[in-house]
């Protein structure tokens, strides 16, 4: 879905384009096939920036990568679009190992309020953030916080259905822990964008 409202997006020669907790790259391929003029792909996972990097080579693309942290890996840089792939799932903060790639803390949000609160700071004027989650994880507060940075929000597109292998593995879990109401197992998987004044 992120890489359709991508593709969908015009895309410049001079246009500065963030992927965002990359993993394997796919977004940043994307920006860059699409004609973006610079494409970071930003991971805290080695792993996955050099699965990046393979996959930008495979397909004939230019991109560069940088480790860190969410924003932490591209310091003050700005851009015109960042697009995000956080994990949402609810469930523990695993310090390393593949879980990292999607579990999210107790209510699935560990990263996405942490990219909400610093998208506005690196976006230039007009600048926009596209950004993909479950329903799960509460859109409105997503909504809210991109709102409280002066960005102007918008749910994109959704996509209604059943819950995902993962969270559908720990649905009792999420039902006993108020997350998913009592017999709930679908959601939407959502694109959330904020836009830059």
């Amino acid at each position: 879905m992120l890489a359709e409202a991508l593709r969908r997006k015009h895309l410049e020669r001079g246009t500065r384009v963030l992927d965002l907790c990359t993993g394997s790259g796919a977004l940043a391929v994307t920006a860059a096939k699409a004609g973006a003029g610079e494409v970071v792909a930003a991971d805290v996972s080695r792993r996955a920036l050099w699965t990046a990097r393979c996959n930008a080579l495979l397909n004939g693309v230019r991109i560069r990568t940088a480790r860190g942290d969410l924003f932490d890996a591209v310091g003050p840089e700005r851009f015109d679009l960042i697009v995000s792939n956080p994990p949402y799932v609810p469930g523990d903060l695993p310090a390393r190992g593949a879980r990292r790639a999607w579990e999210a803390g107790r209510e699935g949000r560990a990263f996405l309020d942490r990219v909400c609160d610093g998208a506005a700071e690196h976006l230039r004027p007009g600048g926009t953030i596209l950004l993909v989650h479950s329903s799960v994880c509460d859109e409105e507060r997503t909504l809210g916080m991109l709102r409280e940075h002066g960005l102007r929000a918008a749910v994109l597109a959704r996509r209604h259905g059943p819950l995902g292998p993962l969270l559908s593995a720990r649905a009792p879990e999420l039902e006993a822990e108020g997350v998913l109401a009592p017999g709930e197992r679908s959601e939407e998987v959502l694109v959330v964008a904020g836009r830059a004044a």
